[in-house]
């Protein structure tokens, strides 16, 4: 019986059990699977982990305080964000990931970072 690779349709040879003719088409068809399905989702992930890399910089301490000029300089953008917290005094943190930010008056924030153990 002849197999032929899922990927380019070549004659595939060796192991009975062997699924490509090649490692680039093994290489290719897992790329192809593992591709995020839009641009749309792709430009919010990277922008997401661009978001997070600036906190992760700025906040040193687990918890640091910093301007909103010093952000909007790094490239953070406030409208991407994981999730958000709304304490019982009604302040709101959003977060990225593990790192939250709180605004405080006169264009202060407060940078935190939470312990996320999954």
């Amino acid at each position: 019986m002849k197999k032929e690779c899922p990927e380019c349709g070549n004659r595939i040879l060796g192991r009975a059990d062997k699924k490509f003719c090649s490692d680039a088409c093994r290489n290719a068809h897992n790329n192809n699977l593992n591709k995020d399905e839009s641009n749309l989702v792709r430009n919010i992930n990277n922008r997401l982990r661009k978001n997070h890399r600036i906190l992760s910089k700025l906040n040193t301490k687990d918890k640091t305080k910093t301007k909103r000029e010093t952000l909007l300089k790094h490239g953070f953008n406030f409208k991407f964000f994981t999730g958000e917290y709304v304490t019982k005094s009604e302040k709101t943190y959003y977060y990225v990931y593990d790192q939250g930010y709180l605004e405080l008056d006169n264009d202060w924030f407060l940078i935190v970072k939470i312990d996320i153990t999954l």
